[in-house]
Formats: C-alpha cells, sequence, structure tokens
C-alpha cells in the first residue's frame, strides 16, 4: 500500500540510504577529494566504476566553464568518443563558446573566421539559425557584454553548457545523468505543490528556498 504523503515525515530513513545520496551528488560534481574522504568516514565500499574518469570529467567542467571550449572539447572527445557527433546540440553550445570567448578578446576578424569554419555548417539545420543569429549580432558591437545578447557570455550560461555536458559524459557510460539528490529535490517540489492544490492553497506556489527554511 502506498503511504500517504502526508505521512512522509513519520517515515524513518535509513543512514545507509542517506549515505548514498551523498554520495552519487559528490560524485556527480566530481568532488574527487570529498569523496575519498567521505568514504573513508563513512565506511562505504568505494564505488570504483563511479570514480573512473572522474578526475577528467572535473577538467572538461573547469574548461568549459572557463571558456576554453576547445579544450573541453579535446579532452570529451578522448573520454568519450563520438558523443558530441552524436550530440549536435552539445557540440554547437561548446563551439559557440569558443566563438564567444574569442569575441570577448576582441579577436573578430579570428572569430569570425573560426564562424564560417565551425558554425556556419549548423545554418543548415532550422533550429540553430537564430541562436547563429544571437552570436553573430555579438559582432556589431564593440562592448558585446552590453549588447542585447549579454547574456551568452555570462558564467550562467557557461555553467548551463558545462552541466549538460557532464550529464550527457555520464548519460554516455550508462551512469546517471541527475544525481540521485537532484532526483529526490525534482519529487520533493511535485508532492508538495501537489499537496498543496489539494489542500486549496492553489494561491501559493511551493517554494523549495521556503521550504528548506522551515
Amino acid at each position: 500500500m502506498d503511504v500517504d504523503p502526508r505521512q512522509y515525515e513519520n517515515i524513518v530513513v535509513n543512514d545507509n540510504d542517506i549515505q548514498n545520496i551523498v554520495l552519487s551528488y559528490l560524485v556527480h560534481n566530481c568532488y574527487n577529494e570529498t569523496v575519498e574522504s567521505f568514504i573513508a568516514c563513512t565506511g562505504m565500499k568505494q564505488p570504483s566504476n563511479h570514480l573512473e574518469d572522474m578526475e577528467t570529467r572535473k577538467r572538461i567542467y573547469h574548461f568549459a566553464v572557463d571558456g576554453n571550449a576547445l579544450k573541453a572539447i579535446e579532452l570529451t572527445e578522448q573520454l568519450a568518443p563520438d558523443l558530441l557527433e552524436k550530440n549536435k546540440d552539445l557540440q554547437f553550445d561548446l563551439l559557440s563558446l569558443h566563438f564567444v570567448e574569442l569575441v570577448c578578446s576582441r579577436k573578430c576578424t579570428e572569430a569570425l573566421e573560426f564562424a564560417q569554419t565551425k558554425l556556419t555548417p549548423f545554418g543548415k539545420v532550422q533550429k540553430y539559425v537564430e541562436k547563429l543569429e544571437d552570436f553573430m549580432a555579438l559582432l556589431a558591437y564593440e562592448e558585446p557584454e552590453k549588447s542585447p545578447m549579454f547574456h551568452l557570455l555570462s558564467l550562467d550560461y557557461r555553467q548551463h553548457v558545462a552541466d549538460s555536458l557532464n550529464r550527457a559524459i555520464l548519460a554516455n557510460a550508462s551512469l546517471p545523468s541527475y544525481s540521485a539528490m537532484e532526483r529526490l529535490i525534482q519529487q520533493t517540489t511535485v508532492v508538495r505543490q501537489c499537496l498543496n492544490q489539494d489542500l486549496g492553497k492553489d494561491g501559493l506556489p511551493f517554494s523549495l528556498k521556503d521550504f528548506l527554511k522551515s
């Protein structure tokens, strides 16, 4: 029999389950040293299959966040050959990061040549046309960070691409693309929203931030 969601707070959670959830989060986000310390403190068995290539994933992630997309692409192709060829959206996003880096460095001629060589082929697919127009428009501004497309230069955008790349690499290795903690938070959000609706609290959507403070 399913447990009434209103009784979830009375359910006892096994410590091992909690530890596995925490470990999956640490592995997913490539916290190598913290993983080793956590395993040593808890006495958990080291998940060698999950830890394999974690250091490379970490480097790839940081290269993408730092705007060094070409290095991120190089390491990705070494770790997961053909991944980017099969995932054109991700390939486009990474190439666009390098284009943006050239624009920000005021290397406009080099940026244009790179776009013609690497990005123009994507223009044959309709879903990339608008994105290409936005990126190319950056060349028209002396200060692209003040353009209407400034978000393409932001850390948030680079982190979004890096997160997508990390999930794709994990999925390619037959590992969960989302950590157990992320899935639990998603489920909690949905359940609490449904309970609010059942209790007639439609006016106030569930806020995870407020829930964590309670």
